[in-house]
């Protein structure tokens, strides 16, 4: 096999990162836009010693669950890399690969329960970021997603996954930044103002908070004049931030945000309790497939009388929030203080009195405290969490572990290493909510 070479192929398996998978001459080759079933002619874009990287050029023979993706700009813009595909097959193929990670990855025999569906799989993004830039000769802003495995932006207009308000507040930014005199980010020269927009949506209210991200340290006159603009164009913002990040990473927002215009938060409603979500709070995209999530875990608590539970990597303690009201006590432990104070003004507003809130490392209170807990909800980030957490989280638990995964790789991992140590993965639930993608959210309940 060499470069450029074309080959027909039939598309065997679908990858955990959302290709297919087929071999000639008995090396695996990768193929971008590919279904199971499909017969495809390819061309190799890479062959390395292992494997082989290839895209479609021809579907001579298309599998019968490829469809038409009801976005033209799918295969340019590379977010939804399963969108050609039909939903229910979409859901199969996400079972297949968190069960391919805890059998390769993780040796675990529990079976996975098949994936709860989205509610919307249509503009069910409630958040989204944009990097922006600037052509070189018109000065043209350009705003979209990255292109696959690349810094080129796609110039986004209309995206269908997203509510539209966001395509319209992009719109008004791309046409009139220039008027304000605020120019686009250059990556390559770190010159520039405007690096990136985040736009945080209310999937209760519709209501938006817009965020500028900018290559500075403070805010300016043409910023402050540029973001009273937008504020006062669209009535469903709420509030206009600036975030500054003026180092060189790829790190989207900066230390530092200052709400310039109206107010630095939205609000969203998860089952009964009412959440404020600032510019730089973690909140999930799709809060109402979020919400099957937080049901399941509730329901998972219940079958314990009045647990006290601790809730780590709590960003704004939304599970110990949900919770709360079946549990003796519950304590919640975030390192980003942002999210605890957020995290303050819901326990106020809901009349929550049983949430202790702890601004710190997760690893760092369990190792400060001697008691334990009946219940540990752990929600890491993508990495999943050390030894030395896992280590604690099991001196620390007496009866129940609910691990929250969006990354099936380190979940299996993590569970591996519980399973060693005398714990029992009781269940394994995935749940869509990032439809059209590759990836997965799972929810794992671990027993003593």
């Amino acid at each position: 096999m060499h470069e450029n070479d074309e080959i027909i192929v039939k598309i065997e398996k679908f990858s955990n990162l959302g290709t297919g998978i087929t071999k000639v001459d008995g090396q695996i080759v990768f193929v971008e836009n590919a279904c199971v079933g499909d017969e495809v002619k390819i061309k190799l874009t890479k062959v390395n010693k292992n494997y082989a990287t290839a895209k479609v050029v021809e579907v001579i023979n298309p599998s019968q669950h490829r469809i038409t993706p009801f976005c033209p700009m799918q295969k340019i813009c590379g977010a939804c890399q399963m969108q050609f595909i039909d939903y229910e097959y979409q859901l199969k193929l996400k079972k297949q690969i968190v069960e391919d990670a805890m059998r390769t990855i993780g040796h675990i025999e529990t079976p996975v329960n098949d994936p709860i569906a989205s509610p919307q799989i249509k503009n069910y993004r409630q958040k989204i970021q944009y990097p922006v830039s600037q052509t070189k000769n018109s000065g043209r802003i350009l705003a979209g997603y990255y292109k696959p495995q690349s810094h080129e932006i796609v110039n986004i207009k209309y995206c269908p996954i997203q509510p539209e308000i966001c395509d319209n507040i992009i719109e008004f930014i791309r046409d009139k930044a220039p008027e304000y005199g605020i120019n686009g980010f250059n990556e390559k020269k770190h010159t520039g103002d405007l690096r990136h927009v985040v736009i945080r949506c209310s999937a209760e209210n519709g209501t938006c908070l817009v965020t500028l991200v900018v290559n500075a340290t403070k805010t300016f006159e043409r910023l402050n004049k540029f973001s009273k603009a937008i504020y006062e164009n669209f009535k469903q913002v709420v509030g206009v931030c600036s975030n500054f990040n003026s180092k060189k990473t790829n790190v989207i927002l900066g230390q530092n945000t200052e709400c310039i215009c109206g107010q630095d938060f939205v609000e969203e409603k998860i089952i009964d309790k009412t959440f404020k979500i600032g510019a730089d709070t973690f909140f999930q995209i799709n809060p109402k497939s979020a919400e099957n999530i937080f049901k399941y875990v509730k329901d998972e608590v219940s079958k314990i009388e009045n647990p006290i539970i601790i809730d780590a990597y709590a960003g704004i303690a939304t599970f110990g929030i949900i919770v709360s009201d079946i549990a003796e006590k519950v304590v919640s432990v975030e390192e980003n203080s942002a999210s605890i104070k957020k995290a303050q003004d819901v326990l106020r507003e809901n009349n929550i009195s049983n949430v202790e809130l702890y601004a710190q490392d997760t690893i760092k209170y369990l190792k400060s405290v001697k008691r334990k807990f009946d219940i540990t909800i752990l929600d890491p980030p993508r990495k999943g969490c050390t030894q030395e957490v896992l280590d604690e989280t099991i001196a620390h638990t007496k009866q129940k572990i609910i691990y929250v995964s969006c990354n099936p790789a380190t979940l299996a991992r993590d569970l591996k290493y519980l399973s060693e140590h005398g714990a029992k993965v009781e269940s394994i639930q995935p749940f869509d909510m990032f439809c059209h993608t590759y990836h997965i959210e799972n929810v794992a309940v671990i027993s003593f």
